[in-house]
């Protein structure tokens, strides 16, 4: 999950706002990580809840 959420923060514009976001907010980098990857995991999981193969709003 660390590796494909570093991925993440470069290649998605709305996690990589997210990750800036809480960086600014004043949490520490592996921190606002582990946040993303949280937020990545609740989404990813919704998806297989509700069937559906790709997610329009990420953030």
């Amino acid at each position: 999950m660390f590796m494909a959420m570093m991925s993440t923060i470069q290649c998605n514009k709305k996690f990589k706002i997210y990750y800036e976001r809480l960086k600014t907010t004043g949490k520490r980098p592996k921190v606002a990580l582990i946040a993303c990857m949280r937020k990545m995991i609740v989404i990813l999981n919704s998806m297989v809840r509700n069937g559906t193969s790709r997610e329009e709003k990420m953030v």
